[in-house]
């Protein structure tokens, strides 16, 4: 499980904390979801999702508004006898004094935002997916080749970081080198990175450490890439068979997620640059609708006929 401090989240989103004597470094969020309290403010607690952060726009407010000063009071006494890590007023909503009052007495914390509700929460489910997405480390090489993420894998020495200079002197961008660190950010996403210790460097066997981006330029990086494509090299074997024509498709799992993998056999004269060059965009045609092994033997057919 990984976790974000609440006082992260009042930074990443420029929240104003109203209740400043409840210190939010102490507090962890741990769930990438938010709940809106409309049905609890009703009455209605069963299957209350009181883990999450609570998030009150102008609907949950104006409810508020109408209420008996009585009824609002017992209303807000009951939702905050539950632990709830925060609640987030939007729209720059100030809360009712029984509100702050049971807030501070049950240590929730009360945040504000400018932000539209929908906006606000649109905008913090998809920085919570990744910041607490579940996720790996893999040895590879991860490289941004006409905005498709290969990630380029092998045995240690096999030649992963020359192909990625090579790449890169090619005009595409170099993510992550030796170690990629890969998140789940959904059922169909995975987003890689490089840890910040060995950002931007590349290590080229007889030469050391190289800095690509003092080297090449700022246009040559970038810190995070969708993993869209995987090309496994490996040392040729006399005899092996390997796919020639690409009719089916080879997946690799990362994280319970299938990412289409291609085993590259590596000897010398090949140029393993221009193959990863050529699988991106085999890929992209791919993803357009245009599969050329598939158009080729459909022609083949089509002429025995």
């Amino acid at each position: 499980m990984y976790s974000v401090t609440l006082e992260e989240i009042a930074n990443e989103f420029d929240l104003k904390n109203l209740t400043e004597d409840i210190d939010l470094s102490e507090i962890e969020i741990d769930i990438p979801q938010v709940n809106r309290p409309a049905l609890q403010l009703a009455g209605f607690f069963d299957y209350f999702d009181s883990e999450r952060i609570q998030l009150m726009g102008i609907v949950e407010y104006t409810y508020l508004c109408k209420l008996t000063p009585e009824f609002r009071q017992e209303t807000l006494e009951r939702l905050f006898q539950y632990k709830m890590p925060c609640v987030i007023l939007a729209r720059g909503l100030e809360p009712h004094p029984e509100m702050m009052f049971y807030a501070k007495e049950q240590g929730t914390p009360i945040l504000q935002t400018d932000e539209t509700t929908s906006e606000f929460m649109g905008e913090l489910l998809k920085w919570l997916k990744v910041k607490l997405a579940e996720r790996t480390t893999i040895h590879g090489v991860l490289v941004d080749i006409y905005g498709e993420g290969v990630l380029i894998m092998g045995e240690s020495g096999i030649g992963k970081s020359e192909a990625a200079l090579e790449l890169v002197k090619r005009g595409h961008r170099l993510v992550a080198d030796d170690a990629v660190e890969i998140k789940k950010v959904s059922h169909s996403t995975l987003v890689g990175s490089c840890p910040e210790l060995i950002r931007y460097f590349i290590e080229v066997r007889g030469i050391g450490i190289i800095n690509v981006k003092q080297m090449f330029g700022v246009q040559s990086v970038k810190d995070t890439q969708e993993i869209d494509l995987i090309i496994k090299l490996e040392y040729w074997e006399k005899g092996k068979e390997y796919d020639r024509l690409g009719l089916k498709e080879n997946y690799m799992d990362i994280l319970g997620n299938k990412v289409v993998c291609h085993a590259i056999p590596v000897r010398p004269g090949r140029n393993i640059a221009i193959i990863c060059e050529s699988a991106a965009v085999n890929r992209r045609e791919k993803k357009m609708g245009y599969n050329a092994a598939q158009a080729l033997n459909d022609a083949i057919m089509n002429s025995s006929v």
